[in-house]
C-alpha cells in the first residue's frame, strides 16, 4: 500500500489554499459573466464570438490539464503550480488591456493554461495527502467553500462592471492569482514523495491515459463529473443574456440570482461532505445524478409550457445544482482514488474530458439561443439525463469481484 505523506503543518491552511487553487476555473468564468452583454456592445461583436471567451477557456484548460498532469508525476506538484499561476497573473493583466474581441480571446486562452493547473493538480494534491474516502470528503467540503466564488464572484463582477467597466474584473482576478502565488510560496509543501521518473515519456503518457479510458469504472465516474459541469456551463453560458436580455433582469441583479444557483451547489457539496462517510462515494454520485435530471427535466418542461420567468428558470436549476454539489466531489474521488501513484494523470484526464465537453456544449448554446430560455434549459436537461444514465450504465452495472 502506498504511504501518505506526513500531515501538513497546518491543514487548514492548505486545504484553504487548495480551494482556491480549485476555485481558479470558477471565478475565471463566473467573475465577468455579467459583463457579456456589455461586450457585444463594447467590441460590436455578436454573442456566438463573445461566448467563444468562455468556451477557448475551457478547451485550453481542458488540453493542458492532459500536460499538467504527468509533469507533476514527474517534476512535483509545487513548482509547476507555480510557474503556471505566475502565468495566470500575467494573461489576467494582458485581457484587462486587451483592444479587441480577437485579442481578448487569446488571452483568455493563455488565462486558462495558467488556472488549470490550480484545478488538476489542487484535485491531485487532495489525492497525495488523503486516502480516497476521506479525499471525498475533503474535496465535498472545498466544493462547499469554493462556491462562496460563484455566489460573490459574479454579484462583484456585476458592480465593477456598472462602476468601473468590464477590465475592472480581469484586474481583480490578477489580484487573486498573484494572493494565491503568494500562498504557494509560503503555505504548501512538496505532496509527491514520489516523483515517476518515466511520467512524461510519451508512451508512458499514452498507456496510462489508455488504461484510465480503458477502466470502466474510471469512465463511469468521469462521465459522471463531465456532464455535471456540463449542466453547469449550460448555465454559465447562457444565463446573462437568458436572464438579462430575455427576462429583462437589470444587469445590477444578475449575480443575485446566479449566486442563488452557486447556494444549491454549494449546499449540495455541504451535505455530501456530511454523509459521504455514512453512504460512500457511489451512492452520492447515483443520488446527485438523479436529481439533476428529474429537476433539469421540469425546468425544461416549463420553459417549453411557454412560462418564462425568472422563478421558472432559477427554482428547478437550484435543485439542479444540489444534485451536481453531490456528484462532483463524490465523482472526481471516484474516479481518482484508485490511482495514487498517477494521481496527477487521473486528474488531468477528468478534467481534460470535464473541460472539453463542457466547452462544446457552451459553443453549442451560444448559437443555439433564439430569445426564449428553451435552449439553455432544454441543455441543462439533456446532460443531466446524460449523466444519469451513462454512471447508471458503466459504474451501476459493472461487473463486481467476488467476495
Amino acid at each position: 500500500m502506498t504511504a501518505l505523506p506526513p500531515a501538513p503543518r497546518s491543514g487548514f491552511q492548505v486545504n484553504l489554499l487548495l480551494t482556491g487553487l480549485v476555485a481558479f476555473q470558477a471565478i475565471s468564468t463566473d467573475l465577468y459573466l455579467a459583463s457579456l452583454p456589455t461586450l457585444v456592445r463594447v467590441f460590436a461583436t455578436d454573442e456566438a464570438r463573445v461566448q467563444l471567451t468562455l468556451s477557448v477557456f475551457l478547451l485550453g484548460s481542458a488540453v493542458m490539464q492532459l500536460a499538467y498532469g504527468p509533469i507533476s508525476d514527474r517534476f512535483g506538484r509545487r513548482p509547476v503550480l507555480r510557474l503556471a499561476i505566475a502565468l495566470y497573473v500575467l494573461a489576467s493583466l494582458a485581457c484587462a488591456l486587451a483592444p479587441t474581441i480577437e485579442a481578448l480571446i487569446l488571452f483568455r486562452l493563455l488565462q486558462a493554461i495558467g488556472s488549470c493547473a490550480g484545478v488538476t493538480l489542487g484535485r491531485a494534491v487532495a489525492r497525495d495527502l488523503y486516502a480516497p474516502t476521506v479525499a471525498a470528503k475533503v474535496l465535498a467540503y472545498m466544493a462547499s467553500a469554493m462556491a462562496i466564488a460563484p455566489i460573490i464572484g459574479p454579484m462583484l463582477g456585476s458592480w465593477m462592471t456598472v462602476a468601473f467597466g468590464w477590465q475592472a474584473n480581469f484586474l481583480f482576478l490578477a489580484g487573486f492569482g498573484a494572493l494565491c502565488l503568494v500562498g504557494l510560496y509560503t503555505m504548501l509543501d512538496e505532496t509527491n514523495l514520489s516523483p515517476d521518473p518515466s511520467a512524461i515519456a510519451p508512451k508512458r503518457i499514452v498507456a496510462n491515459y489508455a488504461h484510465l479510458l480503458g477502466d470502466r469504472v474510471f469512465l463511469g465516474y468521469a462521465c459522471a463529473v463531465t456532464l455535471a459541469y456540463s449542466g453547469i456551463f449550460c448555465f454559465i453560458s447562457g444565463s446573462s443574456f437568458t436572464l438579462i436580455d430575455v427576462l429583462g433582469l437589470p444587469t445590477e441583479l444578475f449575480g443575485f440570482c446566479f449566486g442563488a444557483a452557486a447556494a444549491g451547489y454549494s449546499a449540495g457539496a455541504l451535505m455530501a461532505g456530511r454523509l459521504i462517510a455514512r453512504f460512500g462515494i457511489e451512492r452520492m454520485v447515483a443520488t446527485g445524478t438523479l436529481l439533476s435530471a428529474g429537476f433539469g427535466l421540469l425546468g425544461a418542461a416549463l420553459a417549453w409550457a411557454g412560462i418564462a420567468s425568472i422563478l421558472a428558470v432559477l427554482a428547478p436549476f437550484i435543485v439542479v445544482m444540489i444534485g451536481i454539489g453531490f456528484t462532483l466531489p463524490a465523482g472526481i474521488a471516484g474516479a481518482i482514488g484508485p490511482y495514487p501513484k498517477m494521481a496527477g494523470a487521473a486528474a488531468a484526464m477528468v478534467g481534460f474530458l470535464q473541460l472539453g465537453i463542457a466547452a462544446g456544449v457552451g459553443i453549442g448554446v451560444g448559437y443555439v439561443l433564439d430569445g426564449t430560455t428553451r435552449p439553455m434549459m432544454t441543455a441543462v436537461a439533456l446532460v443531466s439525463l446524460a449523466g444519469l444514465a451513462s454512471f447508471r450504465w458503466l459504474v451501476l452495472r459493472a461487473p463486481r469481484a467476488a467476495s
